[in-house]
């Protein structure tokens, strides 16, 4: 439901949980609901689902309605909301783990793994994510994702 949204909340350093990144058997929805609305009691609850919603607000747990069906006003939400969205290098978009500085094997391993030039570490500071075996740096898709968020605040998107 909000995958995306959660993608940039971890981009930009916040550690975030998301219901995707859980497996359920059965009744998926009931049991994603009932998950989210027992467990994580410590965070905000992000939902664009108006049962829970309201299922949150009588349990008195911390939930945000998100209105929208697009990240880029998802996002704009959260921001008037006092949610402040910039490109920082700490935790995996795709994990939520935390990320630290690659050693020289993990490099070459990934490197390899994925056909990629190994001057790519020689060009950008690298970032690692052990749980993930994934390496991060300041290429195009960095500027592509400073150049969205600065779309944003200019409301050209």
């Amino acid at each position: 439901m909000l995958g995306k949204l959660a993608t940039w909340l971890r981009i930009s350093g916040y550690d975030t949980l998301y219901v995707g990144d859980f497996s359920f058997d059965g009744n998926q929805r009931k049991k994603e609901d009932t998950f989210m609305l027992k467990n994580y009691t410590d965070r905000i609850l992000l939902t664009r689902d108006r049962e829970l919603y309201s299922r949150c607000l009588a349990r008195k747990r911390k939930v945000f309605f998100i209105h929208s069906d697009y990240v880029a006003d998802q996002i704009r939400e959260l921001k008037s909301a006092g949610i402040d969205f910039k490109i920082v290098m700490n935790r995996c978009s795709v994990c939520n783990g935390i990320l630290r500085k690659p050693e020289e094997h993990e490099v070459k391993e990934v490197l390899e793994r994925e056909g990629i030039s190994e001057d790519l570490s020689r060009k950008y500071e690298l970032w690692y994510c052990p749980k993930c075996i994934k390496l991060y740096w300041m290429g195009s898709h960095w500027k592509n994702m400073v150049k969205f968020l600065k779309e944003i605040d200019e409301s050209r998107i």
